[in-house]
């Protein structure tokens, strides 16, 4: 469990840099909502510097697909953007991970049995971020508040509500597409 938070990420600020023209005036949303997840998940156990970086890639890249590809159905995108991001920089082998955690964290089931498989961690963390905190899954509510209190939600759930509605105009028996069982 990481005590401190963790307030900046060099390789998610290098991300939010090369695509910063993307997100427009969503950018501070997300970027708050990146780094919620991320304490959460290091709220859960203590990580290696390996699953951190793995971590923060896939926090990155876990919603980016509605902006980078311009979809609400941004599982399989997300995942292959963070697919070419971790070919250029020569790490494939880190692939499997990062891709486990993009494609499963909108799964309403456990990803794994295993509570501190990063990927069953990074589900549940945006889970209780998706959820203002309603869901907890074990974390203190104390803990959940100082992250929400250092990251401002900025508009992130607004815009989730926005585009739910406009997923729900335009495709009314897929609502939302990225929810998995």
């Amino acid at each position: 469990m990481t005590p401190d938070l963790i307030q900046r990420h060099p390789r998610i600020e290098a991300l939010f840099d090369a695509y910063s023209e993307r997100f427009g005036k969503d950018q501070t949303a997300y970027r708050n909502h990146i780094y919620r997840v991320v304490n959460l998940v290091a709220s859960q156990r203590a990580l290696s510097d390996e699953e951190l970086e793995q971590l923060a890639i896939a926090g990155f890249f876990h919603d980016a697909g509605i902006w980078l590809a311009g979809t609400f159905d941004y599982l399989e995108p997300s995942a292959r953007l963070a697919g070419h991001y971790l070919e250029e920089q020569g790490l494939l082998e880190w692939t499997p991970t990062v891709e486990a955690l993009i494609l499963n964290h909108h799964k309403v089931s456990r990803f794994s049995q295993d509570t501190l498989d990063l990927a069953e961690m990074f589900r549940r963390a945006d889970w209780i971020d998706v959820s203002l905190g309603l869901l907890r899954f074990g974390l203190p509510s104390a803990r959940i508040r100082r992250i929400r209190e250092a990251f401002p939600n900025a508009g992130f759930h607004t815009l989730l509500l926005k585009l739910s509605g406009q997923q729900l105009l335009s495709q009314p028996w897929r609502p939302l597409p990225m929810l998995r069982r």
